[in-house]
């Protein structure tokens, strides 16, 4: 009988290498798998590139994650020069890698869907683009972009049966569909647990076969 209900974070993120890419979706702490996360700091994991939309705000368990030295690469939108993301960033002790946010949910899906690379006129006349393939198509600069794929993603749903289904709520589908699908595993927290067969078909939105283990987080 397929069930992928663990009993703890510790389960859920047993065997996490170092030197991992972990996809971590949210908008800020929006839809951010934040059970997860903390379970994942006391796993203990070194040296893992984090893809994430922003680097958090200081006091956050993503800035408790960077401060404590565990992350060696970041990959995200935008990180305010005033945070600790910010000032390890300045300070040389965090590599950086800033991603339009577009751009960003582009390359995750990418990786998820299986597309070598693609073109985006986004950046394309920036500083992001020095030393990358540039093209005109349509009249129109544009810049190559690459599939960004990760090892693990964290995932936060609001309904989940034990095959792995799951469904979202309102701002929870900003990163978490696309990250699911681009990572070779996904680990879900869901606020509810529901019977097989108690999600219809056509509201499922990210279907187990992607799924690898779910924990029942109801607070």
């Amino acid at each position: 009988m397929i069930d992928k209900f663990v009993r703890s974070a510790a389960e859920a993120l047993d065997g996490v290498p170092d030197g991992a890419t972990v996809l971590l979706a949210g908008f800020g702490d929006v839809g951010m798998a934040m059970t997860l996360l903390e379970g994942l700091i006391e796993q203990g994991a070194r040296d893992l590139v984090l893809v994430c939309n922003s680097g958090g705000r200081d006091g956050s368990a993503v800035a408790r994650l960077l401060t404590l030295g565990r992350v060696r690469k970041l990959v995200c939108s935008f990180v305010r020069p005033a945070s600790d993301a910010g000032r390890l960033i300045a300070a040389g002790k965090l590599e950086f890698e800033v991603v339009p946010q577009g751009t960003l949910a582009e390359r995750i899906r990418a990786a998820g869907a299986g597309i070598p690379a693609f073109y985006t006129p986004t950046a394309a006349d920036t500083v992001l683009a020095e030393d990358r393939e540039v093209r005109e198509i349509g009249g129109r600069l544009c810049l190559l972009e690459y599939p960004l794929a990760g090892d693990l993603a964290l995932v936060d749903a609001w309904e989940a049966d034990r095959w792995g289904n799951l469904t979202y709520r309102d701002t929870q589908r900003n990163f978490n569909p696309i990250m699911a699908m681009a990572a070779k595993r996904t680990v879900a927290q869901t606020k509810h647990a529901v019977e097989l067969g108690a999600i219809p078909p056509e509201h499922v939105m990210t279907s187990g076969i992607f799924v690898h283990h779910v924990l029942h987080v109801p607070d």
